[in-house]
């Protein structure tokens, strides 16, 4: 088993500031005596526990839950820890206390008349010492399991995010392939192509949370390829991603509500129709993404709080927390631009 020795060195230095809150308390209740022979067995006794638990539960299997043995093997490590510390402990003690001159061997230590004082402090102490670390064990294992339950809720809920924007969208392109089937059976057809083309990259899309900027705006090209047949000369667009960014991974589907905000409410609604354009580019550690039409403007601004944006809202929070935005901004008669800002993950 592979020792983590900064989870040790932590362990010895918590043992060394329990045992110097031991000696401090020992010396409120004796201030008669000196301070300095409590600092010295405290530390000795403490460390021997620390060196004999920290052994104990490196050999021994221990629960995943505490990292400490479980049962009465458990009990057993203390038991033992305590009696090494207050044998061991106080006989290091006694040599250190007689090599300064605080004391003579024959009356230091285990030999000294308050023997029994410092078994049963060590006794108080190993057990409440012991019982305080077996707590922030088990306190960091629950804090790790709420994190892992929230990070699989959260997956969960992305999903269920992208399970509302699939039909959502592929409703719209049915109902737009029926009129075409009637009217013009060239254009359904093609239509037919890119809705599939579609569907396939979504397909491929649902196995993985996430997936790269290319497949995201490839993914974006059929849907406004499927809108352009729909649509004809009144919509135009532009897809612009940089080649260094290609790689970059982002949660699959999520530019698409605001495309289909753009064109449902800034471009169909507009005569003449307009043009949309989607844009990455890179600002420090943070991946910036943009739709901008040049549509009505303020009716893309009424339902800027809608279906689409907010859907974006929720993903990105799921996903990135306060590190991922999404900014909404109309001018009537102008446009709309949404910006999403979001740390960067190659």
């Amino acid at each position: 088993m592979k020792i983590d020795w900064n989870a040790k060195l932590q362990h010895f230095l918590q043992a060394l500031a329990f045992s110097l809150a031991v000696a401090t308390v020992l010396y409120g209740l004796q201030p008669e005596k000196p301070y300095a022979p409590n600092v010295v067995y405290s530390v000795c006794i403490g460390t021997v526990m620390w060196a004999v638990i920290d052994l104990g539960r490196h050999l021994l299997p221990s629960s995943a839950e505490t990292g400490w043995p479980r049962g009465l093997r458990g009990v057993a490590l203390v038991a033992v820890a305590i009696l090494a510390g207050f044998l061991l402990g106080s006989e290091a003690g006694s040599r250190i206390e007689v090599a300064l001159g605080w004391s003579r061997l024959e009356t230091s230590g285990l030999r000294s008349h308050q023997w029994r004082t410092t078994l049963l402090v060590s006794l108080v102490a190993g057990v409440v010492a012991s019982f305080y670390f077996y707590s922030m064990n088990r306190s960091a294992y629950l804090e790790r399991k709420m994190g892992e339950a929230r990070r699989h809720a959260d997956e969960a809920r992305l999903r269920l995010l992208e399970t509302q924007l699939e039909p959502h969208m592929l409703f719209n392109t049915l109902a737009n392939l029926r009129v075409l089937i009637a009217s013009d059976p060239r254009r359904a057809q093609g239509m037919l192509d890119h809705m599939i083309d579609y569907l396939r990259a979504t397909l491929d899309a649902s196995r993985s949370a996430t997936h790269p900027l290319q497949a995201e705006f490839d993914r974006l090209r059929d849907y406004l390829e499927l809108m352009a047949i729909r649509m004809g000369p009144r919509l135009r667009y532009e897809l612009l991603l940089p080649r260094d960014l290609a790689h970059v991974r982002v949660p699959a589907l999520l530019l698409q509500p605001l495309v289909e905000n753009s064109i449902k409410h800034g471009l169909e609604p507009k005569v003449d129709g307009g043009h949309v354009l989607v844009s990455a580019a890179r600002d420090g550690d943070r991946l910036v993404l943009q739709v901008q039409d040049t549509g009505l403007g303020e009716a893309a601004a009424g339902h800027g709080t809608g279906f689409g944006l907010a859907q974006v809202r929720d993903r990105l929070a799921a996903v990135y927390g306060e590190r991922g935005q999404v900014d909404f901004d109309a001018v009537p008669g102008s446009g709309a631009t949404a910006t999403v800002r979001l740390p960067v993950q190659p």
